[in-house]
């Protein structure tokens, strides 16, 4: 398998967890290194690339129910690489006015997904840092998109298990859901620290190598991140292995996946 070309600024030598995650689902926009980290991490937890494959379909599911519900506005915070069934083409099925902001740190990620859209009034890719709230839900791309005054749908999707505890991922992410109009909803899906201790913690020494952390936490810690949001059904974090990323026994408890909503 060749390699794409790196973008200026873009080390390929040093593994990234978006192209890991790409990775993961098949895609080929990941470079040998990424592989080479992914298939050690597959070597410790083969389920990984499943649970990566049934992400997708908790994806799919979460942003049908809320365009059901009548949202019209998502951001998508740390979208990662754009894959099949990106969220402006699920949300658009169900709602063709719907609106869809993806935003990522990582200047490979912006690149293809710039490349990907056709309808910049409609759909944006930025640059930007979720750790700083402000710098996201200020920008002008983000702005011209998403009215914060109207209900928006927010996913938080396999991001904050990347960001460490020193960089206060419960503080910054109750900065968005104060920024957030009332009916507005935070979905997130989070590697969990309940089960597979030992696995989880030889993940963590790998991903040390990446460009990124890997804190998995436990069901109340990612309970946190809700503040005072109504946790939904079936996304209500009681039951993981009642959702189809974790329908396998041998799974459960290894993430969680939630949805709140701002009453």
């Amino acid at each position: 398998m060749s390699d794409p070309i790196a973008p200026a600024g873009v080390n390929p030598q040093i593994p990234n967890a978006a192209r890991m995650y790409d990775y993961y689902l098949g895609g080929k926009d990941n470079f040998a290194v990424d592989r080479e980290m992914g298939d050690l991490v597959l070597g410790i937890f083969p389920q990984m690339r499943e649970i990566a494959l049934q992400s997708r379909e908790a994806i799919r599911e979460i942003v049908e129910h809320l365009a059901g519900q009548g949202i019209r506005q998502f951001l998508d915070l740390g979208s990662g690489m754009p894959t099949r069934e990106n969220v402006h083409e699920i949300a658009t099925r169900v709602a063709p006015d719907a609106r869809v902001v993806y935003v990522d740190h990582d200047e490979v990620v912006c690149a293809h997904g710039r490349a990907l859209l056709a309808e910049p009034e409609r759909v944006a890719m930025v640059h930007a840092d979720v750790r700083d709230p402000k710098s996201v839900l200020d920008h002008p791309e983000v702005r011209a998109v998403i009215d914060f005054d109207q209900p928006v749908g927010v996913l938080m999707m396999f991001l904050l298990h990347l960001v460490p505890d020193e960089d206060r991922p419960h503080e910054f992410v109750a900065e968005y859901r104060a920024a957030l109009a009332p009916g507005s909803y935070l979905a997130v899906a989070h590697a969990g620290s309940d089960a597979k201790p030992e696995t989880m913690a030889r993940i963590t020494k790998l991903y040390e190598q990446a460009n990124s952390p890997f804190r998995p936490r436990s069901r109340d810690e990612v309970a946190a991140f809700f503040g005072d949001f109504e946790l939904i059904a079936p996304w209500d974090l009681t039951t993981p292995e009642d959702l189809p990323m974790f329908m396998d026994e041998d799974l459960a408890k290894t993430g969680y996946c939630g949805l709140g909503r701002k009453r």
